[in-house]
């Protein structure tokens, strides 16, 4: 089943494009500028792509008329967010209508990722009924392109994930679990937040209930993430036992004493047994997750 991939050069597109080359799927993967992956991956076909350009989507794929556009590509600094907003919505909303319509013109199925920055954080975990009530402009414009999605003519999934961390080839951008690995590491004090729940997720997981979904043509939506809910704090904790540095330089602290743009939802996480029967996904805990990630550090 031939696959096209946005945001390829991302920890996700990554992950994907690895996952689809060694199951022997034909893949295209797309991002904006130079291919990231040149160097450690072979099998697949690359080509530049903004999404935020309507004809050139619309040009790539119908020349390459993939059966599947699994779509990763966003905005996700939540800050950078609430403080750019248009070109959030430009890169969130518009880039999505655009690929949806291409998708129309050659019926091909849209598996599109989203986040649990939807919801207010008032409770959690949360199942895929839960209504959705977004607290910033990030977790709008993810909100505004479920719902241009869900009114569309063509096959769709939605995936919504949370917290997702891993180890990618010139990453360019960072997560939770290496922040903390390499400011302790650095011999760096830091201050983690006790007061907010995750359900944080393997970027190999990710991958995984995204090549789930599109092998078995399943439409609707789905949570994929991992299934422990934790907070920073005890993520940053358990990052420092496992790979035996100092814990004394995490500070445990709260949100109110970070100013931030954007507001977070204090408690999510998801629940994942829609996914666990229905597609046999099955996430590595966040310790065997860690050991994912060492195993991966070791290579680079």
């Amino acid at each position: 089943m031939k696959t096209l991939i946005t945001g390829s050069n991302g920890l996700l597109g990554q992950k994907l494009v690895k996952l689809l080359t060694e199951n022997n799927e034909p893949v295209i993967a797309t991002s904006l500028g130079k291919n990231r992956l040149h160097k450690i991956l072979t099998g697949y076909t690359y080509q530049s792509l903004d999404i935020t350009n309507e004809k050139q989507v619309r040009e790539v794929l119908t020349h390459f008329r993939p059966e599947v556009v699994i779509h990763t590509a966003a905005m996700t600094n939540v800050d950078q967010c609430e403080l750019e907003q248009e070109a959030c919505d430009q890169l969130n909303v518009k880039a999505v209508e655009y690929l949806v319509s291409s998708c129309s013109q050659i019926n091909a199925h849209f598996v599109h990722l989203s986040t649990d920055f939807i919801f207010d954080g008032r409770r959690g975990p949360l199942d895929e009924n839960a209504i959705p009530n977004p607290i910033s402009h990030y977790g709008r414009s993810k909100l505004q392109a479920e719902e241009f999605l869900q009114k569309s003519d063509i096959n769709w999934s939605i995936i919504r994930t949370v917290l997702v961390y891993g180890v990618a080839y010139d990453m360019s951008r960072s997560n939770i679990v290496l922040r903390v690995k390499n400011s302790l590491e650095a011999g760096k004090t830091i201050q983690v937040v006790n007061d907010q729940w995750r359900t944080p997720t393997l970027a190999e997981d990710l991958a995984m209930g995204c090549y789930l979904v599109a092998q078995n043509g399943r439409t609707g939506i789905y949570n994929i993430s991992g299934e422990e809910l934790m907070t920073p704090y005890e993520m940053a904790i358990k990052t420092a036992e496992f790979f035996k540095l100092d814990q004394e330089l995490i500070k445990e602290t709260d949100v109110s004493k970070f100013t931030q743009p954007a507001k977070r939802p204090p408690r999510t996480g998801f629940i994942i047994e829609k996914a666990k029967i229905q597609l046999g996904y099955q996430p590595h805990s966040f310790e065997a997750g860690l050991k994912v990630l060492k195993s991966q550090l070791a290579l680079t």
